[in-house]
C-alpha cells in the first residue's frame, strides 16, 4: 500500500498517520506477507498490530465463529429499546459518556475480556495524563474513568437483562473488574463542600436577587433539586390545606437552556411537601407575579426559567458571600444533613429528599469535616473535663527514665 502524505510515527513500530486526515496505518508482516489497516485511534492501531494474526481482524466487523452483538449493536438496541423512558438530560449524560467505549464497540460481546478492558484503561489513562490534555485545565482536568466504566457496566446489564440477548448473554460475565477503576485513577478529586450549613446558607441567600432568593429558599426548605423547583407548578400548590406537591422538573439541554417539562421528577414518584409558614410566605410573595397561561410559579415574564441563568445568579452570590460552597445541589445536600442532624436518622433524610434508597440518603447526609471538628471538640472537653475531675492523677516525669540513658548504660 502507497504511503503518501503518511509520516512514521515516532516511538511506535509499523504505525503511520495521515497528515491530512489525522487517521493511522497500521502495518504487520506475518509469514513474508504484509497486512495493513487503517484506523481512526492510535490505540486501535496498537491493538490490530498486537492482536492480529493474519486471518481474524480486530478492527473488521464481528469476527468469525462469535454469535454475539458486538457492542455497537447492543448500544444502537439500547437506545432504541430504553432511551424513551430516560429523562432527556441522562440520554445526553450517557451518549457522552459512552463516546470513549467507542474504540470497544466493534467486538462482540464475548470478546470484551478483561484484558481487553485494561489495555482500554490504560490507553484513556495516558490520554487524560498527558500534558497535551491537562495544559489549562487545572481543577477541571479528568481524575478518573469511574463514569465511562459505569457506563459500560450499564449497557452490560442491560444486554443480560434483555429478552433479545437472553440466550447469548446468559453465560457472560461483567469485564469490568476492582482493579479497572485503580488503573483509571489520574488523580485525587479535587476536595469540595456539598453540604452547606445553616449559617453560610442564609449568608446565601442574602447575596441573591429577589426571584433566585426566593427559589434558592424554597429549594433549601424543600431538600429539592433545582429543576424541580424551577419546574413548580401553581396546579400543584394548595394554600389552604397547607400541601405542595413536587411532581414536574425542568429538563435543560446541553446549553443549560429549558427543554422540556417533565411530568414527574428523577425518581418517577411525587413528594408531597408540608407548606411551613416560611414556605407560605414564598408563595405568597410570588402569587403577585402570576400572569394568564402560565403555570410556573417561578418565571421570566411567563417563560420558564434557564439553568444557564440560575447558575450565574448561584455563582455570583456564591463568589459575593465568600461561602465555600458551589453549584446548585448544595442547598438539597444542606437540607439532608440538617435533616440527619435534627430528626436523629436517615428517616427524616428520606421524608425531606424522597429518596429512596438508603444508601443515597446516607451519601447525601453523611459526615464531613465539620462535624469531626465538632465531635473532636466534644471528645477533647469530656477529657479535659475527666481529668481535671482525677485530681490525683497528675503528671509526674521525675521518675522518667530516659530511654537514651537506658541504652548507653549511663542510668544507675
Amino acid at each position: 500500500m502507497a504511503k503518501k502524505n503518511y509520516k512514521k510515527l515516532k516511538g511506535t513500530v509499523g504505525i503511520y498517520q495521515n497528515e491530512i486526515t489525522k487517521h493511522y496505518l497500521a502495518e504487520k508482516r506475518i509469514k513474508g506477507k504484509t497486512h495493513n489497516a487503517t484506523f481512526k485511534t492510535l490505540y486501535e492501531a496498537k491493538q490490530w498490530r498486537k492482536n492480529f494474526d493474519g486471518v481474524s481482524s480486530e478492527s473488521g466487523q464481528k469476527q468469525e465463529g462469535s454469535s454475539h452483538a458486538t457492542l455497537k449493536e447492543v448500544w444502537e438496541t439500547m437506545q432504541k429499546d430504553h432511551f424513551p423512558t430516560l429523562a432527556t438530560s441522562t440520554k445526553m449524560i450517557w451518549i457522552r459518556r459512552y463516546k470513549p467505549l467507542e474504540l470497544l464497540e466493534h467486538l462482540p460481546m464475548d470478546q470484551i475480556t478483561p484484558s481487553k478492558f485494561t489495555n482500554w484503561v490504560n490507553h484513556w489513562v495516558e490520554h487524560f495524563s498527558s500534558e497535551d490534555y491537562q495544559s489549562g485545565r487545572g481543577r477541571a482536568g479528568r481524575c478518573n474513568l469511574n463514569n465511562e466504566l459505569n457506563m459500560f457496566v450499564t449497557i452490560f446489564n442491560w444486554y443480560k437483562e434483555s429478552e433479545k440477548y437472553e440466550k447469548e448473554a446468559v453465560l457472560l460475565t461483567n469485564p469490568v473488574k476492582k482493579k479497572h477503576r485503580r488503573l483509571g485513577f489520574i488523580k485525587p478529586v479535587p476536595d469540595r463542600k456539598k453540604q452547606i450549613d445553616l449559617e453560610d446558607a442564609y449568608l446565601f441567600f442574602e447575596y441573591l436577587k429577589p426571584l433566585y432568593k426566593q427559589m434558592a429558599k424554597l429549594q433549601f426548605y424543600c431538600a429539592a433539586r433545582i429543576g424541580e423547583i424551577a419546574g413548580l407548578q401553581w396546579s400543584n400548590v394548595d394554600l389552604k390545606n397547607r400541601r405542595m406537591l413536587i411532581k414536574h422538573t425542568i429538563i435543560w439541554d446541553s446549553h443549560k437552556v429549558f427543554l422540556e417539562l417533565k411530568p414527574f421528577p428523577k425518581n418517577k414518584e411525587p413528594r408531597p411537601v408540608f407548606i411551613t409558614d416560611e414556605i407560605l410566605e414564598i408563595l405568597t410573595q410570588r402569587e403577585v407575579f402570576k400572569k394568564n397561561g402560565c403555570d410556573y410559579v417561578f418565571h421570566v415574564e411567563g417563560k420558564p426559567i434557564n439553568y444557564g441563568t440560575v447558575l450565574l445568579n448561584y455563582r455570583n452570590a456564591q463568589r459575593k458571600s465568600g461561602v465555600p460552597y458551589s453549584g446548585t445541589h448544595i442547598l438539597r445536600h444542606g437540607m439532608a444533613k440538617l435533616a440527619r442532624q435534627v430528626g436523629g436518622g436517615l428517616d427524616a433524610v428520606i421524608a425531606m429528599t424522597g429518596h429512596k434508597d438508603l444508601k443515597l440518603a446516607d451519601h447525601y447526609s453523611k459526615c464531613n469535616e465539620d462535624d469531626q471538628r465538632e465531635f473532636s471538640q466534644k471528645i477533647m472537653n469530656h477529657i479535659r473535663e475527666k481529668r481535671g475531675k482525677d485530681s490525683n492523677t497528675s503528671t509526674d516525669f521525675a521518675n522518667v527514665v530516659s530511654l537514651t540513658s537506658y541504652r548507653d548504660g549511663t542510668n544507675n
